[in-house]
């Protein structure tokens, strides 16, 4: 049974019967050797007790395979949903990290709808303070210059002898403050409508008394003309709506058709559908093309200049009328071409709306079920950073933001459509102009369609390396320190053929540098040294070389002078010289002369004052006015 055992152990099932029958044969042949003598009882024990461990050791691995192949499958399946997991875990944060980037886009949205709706707020206030100023301020005036012409017209006599001419003037005179009076009450209406406090007194009517004391106003004007008014009686149709302001609407419709009109006539109709009222007014005017149409109702527009000349109106009635239409929760709108007359026509409910359920109650919808979240959010709450969109074609004011305010996101752009596009995609606090020209920046800004409303810009010239060599007179500009990958790319751009360089630099250990920054590259440059700008100039003069690396801080004559001298001479002036010095240009305390503010939509007066008191606080060296003021007060 051993060596079966160890068969087993070793090789495995195969193992065991090969052990086994080994020593079956070996057995065999050690009775045969031994002869008769042996009972083959004890003989065949050994035997059952061989293949016995046979069978119990087979049973044993096969269960154990069975187990082993199981524990593998599990294996295997276990690692794929891992690798799954992974794969989901790894989307999960993908989602999470857009999410999240939505959220702050979301909220970066909400901040400047709010911005925008303060505006608007702020403009409508101002409006209405505008408008309630209106009423007093121009009514009592023209109060006075239309009574006072009024009386004169009507009772010349009572101021002695009035020549004609001068009561043909005052007629003029009468009939334009009647025509600013009516365009004042336009403008106040208008203002009332829009600002949501123009009344109804709604009471069921009969549509055919609104028809016919509309039509008996405009009479006068059609028999002066010689049109025909022909209406529809409407017998027995009734509206729940306001008369007076239906029956100004009717009057509007009718006084523009009259004035259009220069021959045949205007026709009113009145026809019932679907639980609606819907009135038109048909002409024989000259028409309006289809173009023309879209812009009809906004308030103060007219076809073209010629038709206020000629017709007269302000270009307010189809815009109060069409609002006081849809105050009742109807529509207006026209159909109409050129040549063939206009048909105005407008739509009103017969019947009154179904009532609202006030309180609370009216904003909730019926079967709503309100769900309360059970669990915090996973998301954080998006850390919202100020947003700047910097628009330049170098890198110096990104680089002095970058340097000097934290927590302010940056985004670049190289032209101004590219800042459209980039205020379009992600809301911003303000867009930023680096530009050499401020007057050429504002002058774009003033030309760009499409910058959002509300959106400050603010313009500075702010310069870089390039703008800063340009000012000095040289065509390249290295900040210290330089390396050798810096120096050679400038040189390569400057004079690739460059042999001679003449290094002006007062500190010898700076020389050395260069010097050796440039040798080491096996070009064969020669190198002329100069410590001061008097010495150079003297070496430009003799010995011409290609190129000049130039220090701007040096004894006796420094680099801004020996730039000078140097453009002076028309000898001298087409060596390209390259400044290799200390001082950054973004870097200086005096970064830039002059800063621009402009706003899409303009500034008004409180954001004048506000922006006036906001400079002057932050670079005048003394107090604001006001504030010294209030302060001696306290």
């Amino acid at each position: 049974a051993i060596p079966v055992a160890v068969g087993a152990a070793v090789i495995g099932p195969g193992g065991a019967v090969v052990a086994g029958a080994g020593a079956s044969v070996l057995l065999a042949a050690l009775a045969r050797r031994a002869g008769t003598g042996i009972d083959l009882a004890v003989a065949g024990v050994p035997l059952a007790l061989i293949w016995a461990t046979v069978g119990i050791l087979a049973a044993i691995y096969e269960r154990e395979a069975y187990l082993a192949g199981w524990s593998w499958q599990q294996f295997r399946r276990a690692q794929a949903l891992l690798e799954e997991t992974r794969d989901r875990r790894a989307e999960l944060h993908q989602a999470l990290q857009e999410l999240a980037a939505a959220n702050l886009q979301l909220t970066r949205l909400n901040q400047q709808a709010q911005a925008l709706r303060q505006m608007a707020e702020e403009a409508r206030r101002t409006k209405e303070e505008f408008v309630a100023n209106v009423s007093h301020e121009l009514r009592t005036p023209l109060n006075m210059i239309v009574g006072f012409s009024e009386m004169i017209l009507e009772a010349p006599d009572s101021y002695g002898h009035i020549p004609p001419a001068l009561l043909a003037d005052l007629a003029v005179i009468q009939r334009n403050s009647q025509h600013l009076s009516s365009l004042i009450d336009d403008v106040l209406d208008l203002s009332q409508i829009e600002a949501g406090r123009a009344a109804l007194v709604k009471e069921r009517v009969e549509l055919g008394e609104i028809i016919e004391a509309a039509a008996i106003a405009v009479r006068p004007l059609y028999e002066t003309k010689g049109l025909w008014l022909e209406t529809d009686r409407a017998e027995g149709v009734q509206l729940y709506c306001d008369r007076t302001r239906i029956r100004e609407v009717l009057l509007n419709l009718l006084i523009n058709a009259g004035r259009f009109t220069e021959q045949g006539g205007v026709r009113v109709q009145a026809r019932q559908q679907a639980g609606d009222i819907i009135v038109s007014v048909t002409d024989t005017g000259p028409g309006i093309a289809a173009e023309d149409q879209k812009e009809l109702f906004q308030p103060f527009h007219q076809v073209d200049s010629s038709i206020r000349r000629r017709y007269g109106g302000t270009g307010l009635g189809l815009n109060i009328s069409k609002s006081f239409v849809e105050m009742h929760g109807g529509a207006m709108w026209v159909e109409s071409e050129r040549g063939h007359g206009a048909t105005f026509s407008f739509r009103l409910p017969q019947e009154p709306p179904a009532p609202i359920a006030g309180g609370v109650a009216r904003w909730l919808t019926p079967g709503w079920e309100h769900v309360q979240r059970t669990q915090r959010p996973l998301l954080p709450a998006p850390v919202v950073k100020a947003r700047m969109v910097v628009l330049e074609r170098g890198k110096s004011l990104q680089k002095l933001l970058s340097r000097h305010l934290d927590g302010v996101e940056i985004a670049t752009v190289a032209g101004y459509e590219e800042a459209i596009e980039e205020l379009a995609r992600t809301p911003a606090q303000a867009l930023l102009v680096n530009e050499p020209s401020i007057g050429n920046a504002l002058e774009r800004l003033n030309n760009l369609v499409g910058l959002p409303q509300g959106m400050p810009a603010i313009v500075c010239s702010v310069p870089d390396a390039g703008d800063a060599a340009g000012a000095l007179g040289a065509e390249g500009y290295l900040v210290k320190p330089i390396s050798r990958e810096a120096l050679l790319e400038a040189l390569d751009r400057l004079c690739p053929h460059a042999k001679t360089v003449l290094i002006v630099d007062d500190e010898p250990d700076a020389q050395r540098l260069f010097r050796r920054m440039l040798v080491s590259t096996g070009r064969g440059y020669h190198v002329l040294r100069a410590m001061d700008g008097r010495h150079a100039l003297n070496i430009l003069r003799e010995k011409r070389p290609d190129v000049m690396l130039v220090d701007l801080v040096m004894p006796e004559m420094d680099g801004f002078k020996l730039l000078a001298a140097k453009s002076a001479d028309p000898e001298l002036r087409n060596i390209p010289a390259l400044v290799t010095s200390a001082r950054d240009p973004a870097g200086q305390p005096i970064v830039t002369s002059a800063v621009a503010i402009t706003q899409q939509g303009g500034l008004s007066v409180q954001q004048l004052l506000d922006s006036i008191e906001a400079l002057t606080r932050l670079l005048s060296p003394e107090k604001p006015v006001g504030e010294a003021h209030s302060n001696s007060g306290s």
